[in-house]
């Protein structure tokens, strides 16, 4: 059960069990005797003390069990109601040894208390202990107790039932997707990329001048393969992820260079430790921003920014292009995904045309909220 603070609900509770303790008490005391203060102090503290029942169950028993053989041997003749509150805490916390053996010593030490306060012989004794204390109270204490902790395990294993049956589903649809994937992408892509090998293989043999789109086009399959085998991996196992980041980011830049645009990139600050999400996402930002210049853009010139914050990271890709301000770009699959990604992480995404002509993409990656 719940051990956080102690609430208004449990001190609502403990004022009233102490009040209905101490009217019990006053309203059947016999003559005043000189252990009156320390009969109301102690039928006052025992019921109080459960305002902690659900944070120090034992405690609160040992405690409430004491106040009521206290006021039991200061003349009080009230029943110990607290006790048995603290009984069902003490059970449905998990503690039935201790409650049973607690319960054992209270049965033995409410006669003698009575002994204690009183004339009485031993059986008027064991029938004032009995009147405050009895078996069958204590019975129905903890098998409330029981029962409300069976049904919170009852509900907890449910909950966890629940929750392996979704991850279960989760990753037979990620084996799922990893098949299809390779059933619908490897071989076409293997396709190409063989294809193209094959004839830039062929054109150098025969001496004459490979084209850059064919390059471009064998560069693209090799990269298209590492990439698919990386995230079928990471489909497969949910722990493995995929091995590109920001330690990668250079590799981009240089080959758009080789595809002929004047790339450049710059890296500012010091780099903070990146989550995995974070540095995933900085390098499918800049290879979907540089593949979109490279596809749309008819640019000549790109430049790639990574400012290293202490709590952030922030990514800018300019360039050149056909771009006009004052222009809605209409957002296509790559420029969704990116946003998808960024909004994922609780950073924020810009892409727009440039002012003085072009297009940038602005991200700003949270280093510390992101996951």
């Amino acid at each position: 059960m719940g051990r956080g603070r102690i609430g208004v609900v449990d001190w609502a509770i403990a004022v009233g069990v102490a009040a209905i303790l101490l009217v019990t008490g006053v309203s059947g005391q016999e003559p005043a005797t000189g252990l009156d203060p320390l009969g109301h102090a102690l039928l006052a503290a025992g019921g109080l003390a459960l305002a902690a029942r659900r944070r120090a169950p034992v405690a609160v028993l040992a405690v409430t069990g004491l106040c009521a053989v206290g006021y039991q041997a200061a003349g009080f003749d009230v029943p110990v109601v607290a006790y048995l509150f603290a009984v069902y805490a003490a059970v449905r916390a998990g503690h039935r040894a201790v409650a049973v053996g607690a319960s054992a010593a209270m049965l033995a030490a409410l006669p003698l208390a009575a002994l204690v306060s009183g004339p009485y012989d031993t059986g008027e004794a064991f029938a004032r202990a009995r009147g405050a204390l009895e078996l069958a109270w204590l019975i129905a204490a903890g098998a409330a107790g029981e029962a409300l902790r069976q049904a919170e395990r009852r509900a907890d294993e449910a909950e966890r039932t629940r929750e392996e049956t979704a991850l279960r589903r989760a990753n037979e649809e990620r084996l799922r997707i990893a098949r299809e994937l390779h059933d619908s992408l490897t071989h076409q892509i293997s396709i190409v990329k063989v294809q193209a090998e094959v004839a830039v293989h062929v054109a150098r043999r025969r001496g004459e001048r490979v084209p850059e789109s064919l390059l471009a086009i064998q560069e693209a399959g090799r990269e298209a393969s590492r990439e698919l085998r990386a995230t079928l991996e990471a489909l497969r196992d949910d722990d493995t992820a995929p091995p590109r980041g920001l330690d990668h980011v250079p590799e981009l830049v240089e080959r758009a260079r080789a595809f002929g645009l004047d790339a450049s990139l710059t890296v500012e600050g010091r780099r903070p430790a990146v989550p995995a999400a974070v540095d995933r996402t900085v390098y499918r930002i800049v290879q979907e921003s540089l593949t979109n210049i490279h596809r749309h853009a008819d640019a000549a010139t790109a430049w790639v920014r990574i400012d290293c914050r202490p709590d952030a990271l922030v990514v800018r890709v300019d360039d050149d292009g056909r771009a006009t301000p004052g222009t809605v770009p209409t957002p296509g699959v790559g420029l969704l995904g990116m946003r998808e990604r960024v909004t994922a992480l609780g950073g924020r995404l810009r892409a727009e045309p440039r002012g003085e002509g072009g297009f940038t993409v602005h991200a700003e990656l949270p280093v510390g909220r992101a996951s």
